[in-house]
């Protein structure tokens, strides 16, 4: 497993190193950083243009610009920012532990429901559970996540509303005057993440189940789950030991790639509940030109791909030893 394991990181590590050169050159070439500075009324003097662009590196050549920002990378320095008072570093930092607190929590939520949910559909398919769960995912898929988002959050102002009494909290990760003592601002936190988790997470369960019950429908037809009945086993252990098992390989490879992909669904999300995460800081570095800044959530996204892949391929030896096994 371990000789396994190093293979596919060395395969993974010129990945990570490849996006990074095709996200520099694209967002490098997609704007200015300098334009919303040469629009200002009463125009900005060239002086001040020209030291901007030196601090921004603007004046070297393109490829000498990438060995220097990955060499920042490196030492944990994204580059500057169009605003002269910014660290991308440490906002990034700040901002990713909002977004991943987002994302894992969606992420768990959808992948048991997912299962859960195929499961019984397979075990049950054609009753009225099946079409009832099948109803649901293509609910699901149909629903846009900022759509479903804007619909959490405005129920949750009514409830409030109804109840006169905050039920929901609709607005930020976390209270603007946090509540003294650990366990009342854990409450507070959580508190703040259920309707986004909610919006993030049924979104991806609708695809997610469907994979699982396919996945599972075939497992449970295969030659070896009907020996295992022959053989006398309970019902439980081959649904539980051989069916589930093998059946969740294929999930394997489509959370692993959805669950980076949730990045960008919590950008949608964090603007509707105004939270101060990763997309947020995404949405205002677009919107200055901040090229480093885009840089860098973009670094992050590449590398979140790469990362997940990498672990569904861990996942895989796990699940069947033939994959570990193989020779290539």
């Amino acid at each position: 497993m371990l000789i396994y394991g190093l293979r596919r990181l060395v395969v993974s590590v010129p990945i990570v190193f490849m996006s990074t050169f095709l996200v520099f050159v694209m967002v490098s070439l997609s704007g200015d950083p300098l334009a919303n500075l040469k629009s200002r009324t009463p125009p900005v003097s060239p002086q001040v243009i020209a030291v901007e662009g030196r601090r921004l590196h603007l004046d070297h050549p393109l490829l000498e610009r990438y060995a220097m920002w990955l060499g920042g990378i490196v030492r944990g320095d994204f580059g500057p920012s169009v605003a002269a008072n910014e660290r991308i570093g440490p906002e990034i930092v700040a901002r990713l532990g909002v977004t991943l607190r987002l994302i894992a929590a969606a992420f768990v939520l959808a992948l048991l429901l997912a299962v859960v949910a195929g499961v019984i559909s397979a075990l049950k398919q054609h009753t009225w559970w099946d079409h009832g769960l099948s109803f649901l995912a293509f609910v699901s898929l149909a629903m846009p996540s900022f759509w479903f988002a804007v619909l959490l959050k405005d129920g949750g102002v009514q409830l409030n509303a109804a109840f006169g009494r905050q039920i929901f909290s609709t607005v930020g990760e976390r209270s603007v005057v946090a509540p003294d003592g650990v366990v009342p601002r854990s409450l507070d936190v959580l508190g703040h993440l259920v309707l986004p988790t909610l919006a993030l997470a049924i979104v991806s369960f609708g695809a997610w189940s469907r994979y699982q019950r396919a996945s599972m429908l075939d497992v449970l037809t295969s030659d070896y789950i009907r020996l295992a009945r022959a053989k006398g086993l309970s019902r439980r252990r081959v649904i539980v030991r051989h069916a589930l098992r093998n059946a969740l390989i294929p999930l394997v490879t489509v959370t692993a790639l959805d669950a980076a992909a949730l990045l960008s669904g919590a950008v949608l999300v964090e603007t509707v509940f105004q939270w101060r995460g990763m997309g947020d800081y995404l949405v205002v570095a677009i919107k200055r030109t901040d090229v480093y800044a885009v840089m860098a959530w973009l670094v992050i996204a590449a590398t979140a791909v790469v990362v997940f892949n990498l672990v569904a391929d861990l996942l895989y030896g796990m699940l069947d030893p033939r994959i570990r096994g193989e020779r290539r």
